[in-house]
């Protein structure tokens, strides 16, 4: 017995303790490559101009002058209320074209449903720079350039990404309870509705965080189809003007990218949970 406690009370000995300190040393290690660039934009955020990349870590005084113009001299409200526009209704229109889509894909056997999905996945990796050009032509041509509806309406008709995703985690929903819900006379609406979406929450959920998080992101769309009217601007590419006509102005230009970052940290905060377990549940069956 007193071996035994001897040795439970000396865990860290010899190459076990080095291994305990080396597996340390390189989380602390990549930690800190993740966190310095946050840290650095959120000190020079509160600098005053001459502060700005000098040999001045730590701002002295403190400002937040730059948070006060960022309302001022940008339309930041705007491009906020843009991004949101089509962040949640690109993200509406997407679940409620993927989620059947994926469901007929995963449980209903019909001819061609391995080559549907083969072509999902070629479209899935397809670069947007392929089909950018035809495709901005169609839009011209509808007169919807200038505007985000090139940007939200495709998601009418389902995203690869989402399909397949959400395949693979309808894969992993038992059988059974899909049957069970037949012999009770529901449809395959019924099912969808009733069984797979209620036990498809989490995978339904890291999905929509996924395209929210792209469409909030999203810089190249916006260029593409918004760059000639600034009424239509979301978030990022707002900011990307923004610093690329005001490049010297470091504290303003951080201090904006702190606001455009607090929505997506908020959302991903209150949501890791269900995000993360969505991802862990979602499986690889063919």
């Amino acid at each position: 017995m007193t071996a035994i406690a001897l040795t439970r009370k000396r865990p860290f000995s010899g190459g076990r303790f080095l291994v305990w300190v080396g597996e340390h040393v390189v989380l602390v290690t990549v930690a800190v490559l993740f966190i310095a660039p946050i840290v650095f934009v959120v000190l020079t955020s509160f600098m005053t101009s001459d502060q700005t990349l000098t040999a001045t870590v730590w701002p002295n005084p403190w400002t937040f002058e730059n948070y006060l113009k960022a309302f001022s001299e940008v339309p930041l409200l705007q491009w906020f209320g843009n991004s949101a526009l089509y962040a949640v209704l690109a993200t509406a229109f997407m679940l409620v074209s993927s989620v059947p889509a994926a469901y007929v894909l995963a449980r209903i056997k019909f001819r061609f449903a391995n080559v549907i999905f083969i072509a999902i996945i070629v479209a899935m990796l397809l670069p947007p720079q392929v089909t950018a050009v035809p495709i901005y032509v169609m839009w011209a041509k509808l007169g919807l350039t200038g505007s985000l509806a090139p940007l939200i309406l495709p998601n009418l008709l389902g995203d690869a990404f989402s399909i397949f995703l959400l395949r693979q985690f309808f894969l992993t929903i038992p059988k059974e309870y899909a049957d069970a819900a037949r012999i009770d006379g529901n449809g395959e609406f019924g099912v969808l509705w009733r069984v797979i979406i209620p036990m498809a929450k989490p995978g339904i959920a890291a999905t929509a965080i996924f395209l929210f998080f792209h469409s909030w992101n999203d810089y190249y769309g916006p260029l593409l189809y918004t760059s000639e009217n600034p009424a239509w601007w979301p978030v990022a590419y707002g900011l990307a003007t923004f610093r690329g006509s005001h490049s010297t102005d470091w504290g303003l230009t951080t201090a904006i990218t702190m606001l455009v970052m607090i929505p997506v940290v908020v959302i991903f905060f209150f949501a890791q949970r269900t995000f993360v377990e969505g991802i862990a549940l979602t499986g690889v069956k063919g």
